[in-house]
């Protein structure tokens, strides 16, 4: 053996003395499962992607903040190298949403959604048409406005932040819309502050996300049930207008600032609260980016969500359940570790996440001004709380692999408390009326795929922040996350 295999070995052996682990096996990373690979952006080119859409031809297109539209060849390969961008459009005014349908690129723009196309075959488009400009836009750099991909019926939605944080200066600041190809907008919902997303879940329901503000006491995920309000009164003038009246109906009652959520959507009927609460710096501080796996290839969570958030620079996975007809659930840590803020996010049919991401505006950690980065699964299932679903006397867990039972039933290594958030017109809210609900019990299921954790008192309102300290696999492996959040609007009889 030459002296330089000799070091080597003695290396390698330091790293497996030093390194951590947990029960004789090395401490799991997310990119073990996950893997986070940044595409190659060309010297000149501002990303900040605001838009991604996957084309027919197996193209990424990608909006940038800056108005241009890009389209990236090979950005599944495994070499960078072979990636390659070309320009597309420009001139555009901030796209945070690109959507394809029938040979047009639609692009939400801050005034109007707009679609695009290239005529002459020369990769550029050539033919620019208003869809709608039925909102008013008048430069304040609040008034973003992200658009989704096409529902079942043929409809882009689009969620219209306010004027700054706390007014409606412009028609329809505040509100989202649906809009059909032809043109034809539809006032959908009120009470939006500002919007970091807007996706589907596997059910085809929309949903967007909200960022901690006045009325919105953290960040949140929201159910765009048509005909509802979700919560920030600022843009409630625009009830007088005779189309959102058709559409929407009376003018909802205005909210108490100083209630609770809980509360105010038992004495507002419109009022859709959200269905996950995601809480502030634990779960991020910006939340943006909203797709869900139809795929079934990327990991174990077809069917899920995932949220980014743009100042944590992370990817949140959500799962959602109705109880009582009302939309709830919990949200997990999924993947951290992204050179920028996640804004744009984009699941393609091959199971590849695709997430543009930027820190103009309001700082992310990572360290880059923008980026384009691909998220793929390495095939290998992690350990994970895969459901958390509400019971009438707590909670049922799901996991991604069988666990060892005497671990689980071992009450010491489970923590829970439950908080909820003031509604008010200031900025923000601490969490409030805190308890610590007592586990009482721990049932494993015959399988050892799940448990149940009977816990002596749910608040309905609350947010249940669940730590799974002692759980262990039946092969020995920890939880990769060992925390979860429920937000429980409704107790399931």
């Amino acid at each position: 053996m030459t002296l330089w295999n000799r070091l080597a070995l003695l290396v390698l052996f330091a790293f497996v003395a030093v390194a951590p682990s947990v029960n004789g096996f090395a401490q799991e990373k997310e990119d073990d499962y996950y893997r986070l690979v940044q595409l190659p952006i060309p010297k000149g080119v501002v990303l900040e992607g605001g838009g991604i859409e996957w084309m027919p031809d197996g193209k990424l297109a990608v909006s940038s903040r800056r108005g241009d539209v890009y389209f990236v060849a090979n950005a599944g390969a495994s070499d960078v190298s072979k990636v390659s961008f070309s320009k597309f459009a420009s001139g555009l005014h901030e796209v945070l949403g690109l959507s394809e349908r029938n040979g047009w690129l639609y692009a939400t723009q801050r005034g109007e959604l707009s679609r695009l196309k290239d005529t002459d075959g020369d990769g550029r488009a050539d033919l620019f048409e208003t869809v709608s400009d039925e909102w008013e836009i008048d430069g304040d750099y609040h008034e973003y406005a992200f658009g989704s991909k096409f529902d079942r019926d043929g409809r882009v939605w689009v969620v219209l932040c306010l004027t700054g944080s706390f007014n409606s200066n412009n028609k329809y600041r505040g509100w989202c819309l649906r809009i059909g190809e032809n043109g034809e907008t539809i006032p959908t919902c009120s009470g939006i502050r500002s919007p970091g997303g807007i996706g589907m879940n596997a059910a085809g329901d929309m949903f967007y996300t909200d960022n901690q503000g006045p009325w919105n006491g953290t960040c949140s995920l929201k159910y765009l049930r048509p005909g509802s309000f979700q919560g920030h009164p600022g843009g409630n003038r625009w009830y007088d207008l005779p189309a959102a009246g058709k559409a929407m109906g009376k003018r909802p009652e205005e909210p108490k600032s100083g209630s609770r959520i809980h509360d105010a959507a038992k004495r507002i009927p419109e009022f859709e609260p959200p269905a996950i609460l995601f809480p502030y710096k634990k779960m991020g501080q910006s939340a943006s980016g909203v797709v869900t796996d139809t795929t079934g290839k990327f990991g174990p969570f077809r069917g899920q969500m995932f949220v980014g958030d743009q100042t944590f620079s992370t990817i949140m996975r959500c799962y959602l359940e109705k109880v009582d007809g009302q939309y709830q659930g919990a949200c997990f840590p999924f993947r951290e570790g992204l050179s920028s803020g996640a804004l744009a996010m984009l699941l393609n049919p091959k199971g590849e996440m695709y997430v543009g991401t930027t820190n103009r505006g309001w700082g992310a950690r990572g360290g880059k001004p923008f980026s384009l980065e691909r998220i793929t699964w390495t095939g290998k299932t992690p350990f994970e709380i895969h459901e958390m679903k509400a019971t009438p006397n707590g909670f049922e867990l799901n996991f991604t692999q069988p666990i060892d039972a005497e671990s689980a039933r071992n009450l010491s290594g489970y923590k829970m408390e439950s908080y909820t958030y003031i509604y008010q017109a200031a900025y923000g809210s601490p969490e409030v009326d805190r308890t610590e609900p007592k586990i009482a019990a721990v049932v494993v299921a015959p399988d050892r795929k799940s448990i149940r954790l009977e816990i002596e008192t749910l608040q309905e309102g609350h947010v249940h922040e669940l730590h799974v300290n002692g759980l262990r696999s039946a092969n020995g492996k920890p939880l990769l996350h060992k925390q979860a959040y429920y937000t429980l609007n409704r107790i399931p009889k």
